[in-house]
C-alpha cells in the first residue's frame, strides 16, 4: 500500500547524530521531511561515551555550530562538566570537550525534531528502498511505503547489528535495541558494497559501589567554554571526572581469559577501530605497558550510572567482573551494564561523490557510521552536509563541497571519499595539513558565511558575528597603535614571565608577539582595553603571535587550491589517457576525481601520474 505517497521530499533513515543533523538541515532549508527511528527512546542516544568533542572532534563540533547545525547547542544545554584539551600544546590542537547529560541530551533532541517545521519523526523500521524514473520508494515493516525524491542512510550500528560478549553473541543494535535486520540485503539488491566494522563500549558500574577517596579528581574549566557560537554563558561545572589505572593484576586476568573475547576468537568478522581498541587489545598490542589509563564519568545527573572511559571489552561478563574489580576504586563495583562489542554493516565509502551522494545513484545519500567512520560528532558533521546537499539538490541549487583548506569537516570527507575506510575512521588533528589555520577558536570565522549563504544562519546571529569581526579588527588597530613606556610595573611583569625588560616604549602588539606574554599578562598596564568577548582576545592574540606561521600555511593552501582548481571531467574514461599507469587508471575511475588536487590523495596515483594528467589537462584546454 501507499501510505502518504508524495508528501515528502527526502526521506532521512536514522535518528542519531548523523540523521538529526540531515533531517533538521534538510527541513530548515525548505524540504518535506521525514526521519525514521527504529526506537524513539533512542533518538540522539550516545551509547558510548557520555560526551560530546574531544581532540579534534571538538573542531567538527564547532564547525558543524558555524554551519548552522545543532550538535554544539544540544550539548552547551545538556552539559555537565566542560574542559580544553591540550592547553600545554599550540593553539593549532586545543579542542573543547564537554561531559553531558547522555538521557537529557537525547531528549533535547528529540524534541528539537518534533518541534522542528517541514519535519515529521516516525518510529519505524526500513526494510526496502527501491529506485524508479521519480525518485525512491522507502518501505518501512509495517506502515507502508513512502515516495520520495532523496534518501539518506544514517544507519549507525543498527544495521546488521550483532552483539558480543564472550560466548553469548545476538542480533541487536546498541543498548539492547532492536537492529534493522531487512534493510542490509536491501541495500545490497540494489548494488551498495556493504562490509562489517565493529566498535565496543564499557561497562557501566554503579556510583555507590565505587571508592573515591583515592582517585585522582579531574575538574572542569572555571569559567567552562561553551560550543556554540549562540551560547553566551554555560554556568558551573556540575560533576568532577576520576581517573585511576590498570594493573599486572588486570593484565593477568585478560591474558589468562583471552582466548574467550570473541576478538581472538575468530567470532567477530568486522574490523575494529585501531586508535579506540578495546582493553585486551591494548594489553595484547602493547605487551610492554604495566598500566592503561580510564577516566570514571557520570552519565548524567539522574543516573548513578558511571561510564569507564577507556576500558571496552567484549568478554564475558564474569571476567569483566574479575578485571574491573583489580582497578583501584573499583574494588567492589558493581556492573550496571556490562561492555560489549557489536559488528554492523557499513558501505565502502568511496562509492560517494564529496556532496556524499553515491555517484551511481542520483538523489541517495550516506551519512555517519553507514559512511565508515566512528564517533557522534564525525556522523554529525557528515549528516549536516548529506542533508543540506540533499535539499539544495531538490531546489536545484549548486551544492556544498568543502575543501580541506576550509575545514576538518572538508578534510573528514575528502578522506572518506577518496581514501576510503579499512576500519572506522577517527577524526584527528593529525589528519589535516593545515591545522594552523583551521582552529577550533575560528571555526565561524572560516564556515558562518558559508552556513549564511546556505540560508542556516539567522540573521539575528549573521548581524552578531558581523559585529564580532569589527570588534576584532578594532581590537588589533587598537593594539597597534598604543605604546607601553618603560616602568617599574611592567619590566616587573615582564621578568616575572623570564622576557627582556623594557628600556624604550613598545608597542602593545609587539609586547603581545613574545611568546612568554599573553593577553591576561598584560591587562594591569593596559589600561585603554575595552570589555570584549575572551573569544576575539583568543581569536587576536592567536594571529598576532602565530601571523609569520599562518602566512607560510596560507601559502600552502594558496598552492593546493591551485590543483583543487584544475577540474577534471565527472565522467572521464582515465584508460583513455596515454601515460597513466594501470593502478592509476582503475583508481582514477573507481573514485572519479573533482579535481587535479584529490587525484594527487588517491592511493595508488603518483606524481607522475599527477604529471600525465597536468599535461592531458593542458592539451585538452588548448
Amino acid at each position: 500500500m501507499n501510505y502518504l505517497a508524495g508528501q515528502f521530499d527526502i526521506a532521512v533513515i536514522g535518528a542519531g547524530h548523523a540523521g538529526i543533523e540531515a533531517a533538521l538541515a534538510a527541513a530548515r532549508l525548505g524540504c518535506k521531511t521525514v526521519v525514521f527511528t527504529i526506537n524513539m527512546d533512542a533518538v540522539g542516544n550516545c551509547p558510548c561515551n557520555p560526551s560530546i568533542g574531544g581532540t579534534a572532534k571538538g573542531h567538527l563540533v564547532r564547525e558543524i555550530d558555524a554551519l548552522g547545525g545543532e550538535m554544539g547547542k544540544t550539548a552547551d544545554e545538556c552539559f555537565l562538566q566542560s574542559r580544553m584539551l591540550n592547553r600545554g600544546k599550540g593553539p593549532a590542537v586545543h579542542s573543547l570537550r564537554a561531559q553531558i547529560d547522555r538521557r537529557k541530551y537525547s531528549d533535547v533532541m528529540k524534541h528539537k525534531l518534533e518541534l522542528q517545521e517541514n519535519l515529521e519523526l516516525h518510529q519505524a523500521e526500513i526494510t526496502d528502498i527501491k529506485k524508479d524514473e521519480n525518485g525512491y520508494t522507502v518501505t518501512t515493516r509495517m506502515l507502508g511505503e513512502y515516495k520520495v525524491k532523496a534518501v539518506i542512510i544514517a544507519t549507525g550500528t543498527y544495521l546488521g547489528g550483532r552483539i558480543f560478549v564472550g560466548e553469548v553473541s545476538y542480533e541487536s543494535g546498541p543498548d539492547g535495541i532492536f537492529p534493522a535486520s531487512f534493510l542490509g540485503q536491501s541495500l545490497k539488491d540494489l548494488g551498495l558494497p556493504l562490509r562489517r566494522f565493529k566498535t565496543g563500549t564499557p561497562a557501566r558500574v554503579l556510583r555507590s559501589s565505587i571508592d573515591f577517596s583515592d582517585l585522582e579528581e579531574q575538574l572542569g574549566d572555571e569559567p567552562p567554554i561553551p560550543f556554540s557560537y549562540d551560547t553566551e554563558e554555560l554556568g558551573e561545572n556540575k560533576i568532577k571526572c576520576h581517573i585511576s589505572w590498570t594493573n599486572e593484576k588486570t593484565k593477568e586476568i585478560i591474558l589468562e581469559n583471552i582466548k574467550r573475547s570473541p576478538l581472538y576468537g575468530g567470532k567477530i568478522e568486522g574490523v575494529g577501530p585501531r586508535y579506540c581498541p578495546s582493553l585486551e587489545d591494548k594489553i595484547v598490542r602493547f605487551a610492554e605497558k604495566k598500566r592503561h589509563q580510564l577516566f570514571i564519568e557520570p552519565c548524567g545527573l539522574d543516573t548513578e550510572e558511571m561510564y569507564l572511559q577507556g576500558m571496552s571489552s567484549s568478554l564475558p561478563e564474569e571476567v569483566q567482573v574479575k578485571f574491573y574489580r583489580t582497578i583501584k576504586g573499583l574494588e567492589n563495583c558493581v556492573i550496571m551494564r556490562p561492555a560489549y562489542a557489536i559488528e554492523y554493516d557499513c558501505v565502502d565509502p568511496t562509492e560517494m561523490k564529496a556532496t556524499l551522494e553515491f555517484k551511481r545513484f542520483e538523489g541517495l545519500y550516506g551519512a555517519g557510521q553507514f559512511n565508515g567512520s566512528s564517533g557522534y560528532e564525525e556522523a554529525a558533521a557528515q549528516g549536516l552536509i548529506a542533508g543540506i546537499n540533499a535539499a539544495l539538490k531538490i531546489h536545484g541549487k549548486d551544492e556544498l563541497v568543502l575543501d580541506r583548506s576550509t575545514s576538518y569537516i572538508g578534510t573528514l570527507i575528502d578522506d572518506l571519499v577518496t581514501k576510503g575506510a579499512n576500519e572506522p575512521y577517527r577524526m584527528m588533528t593529525s589528519r589535516s595539513e593545515y591545522r594552523l589555520v583551521l582552529r577550533q577558536d575560528n571555526a565561524d570565522v572560516r564556515l558562518t558565511p558559508v552556513g549564511r549563504k546556505i540560508g542556516l544562519i539567522s540573521d539575528d546571529r549573521w548581524n552578531r558575528f558581523n559585529r564580532k569581526q569589527e570588534l576584532k579588527a578594532e581590537e588589533i588597530k587598537r593594539i597597534s597603535k598604543v605604546v607601553i613606556p618603560p616602568s617599574d610595573e611592567i619590566n616587573k611583569i615582564l621578568v616575572s614571565r623570564e622576557t627582556s625588560q623594557l628600556t624604550t616604549g613598545a608597542k602593545l602588539i609587539d609586547l603581545l608577539r613574545r611568546p612568554q606574554l599573553s593577553y591576561e599578562d598584560l591587562a594591569p598596564i593596559d589600561t585603554t582595553r575595552p570589555e570584549l568577548d575572551s573569544n576575539i582576545f583568543e581569536q587576536v592574540e592567536i594571529e598576532v603571535k602565530y601571523a609569520g606561521y599562518i602566512e607560510k600555511q596560507l601559502k600552502q593552501v594558496e598552492q593546493m587550491q591551485r590543483l583543487e582548481n584544475k577540474k577534471l571531467p565527472e565522467n572521464m574514461n582515465y584508460t583513455e589517457i596515454k601515460g597513466l599507469r594501470l593502478e592509476a587508471q582503475e583508481k582514477l575511475n573507481k573514485i572519479k576525481p573533482l579535481n587535479i588536487g584529490q587525484a594527487s590523495r588517491i592511493s595508488g596515483v603518483s606524481p607522475a601520474d599527477i604529471n600525465v594528467l597536468l599535461i592531458w589537462l593542458g592539451q585538452k584546454r588548448r
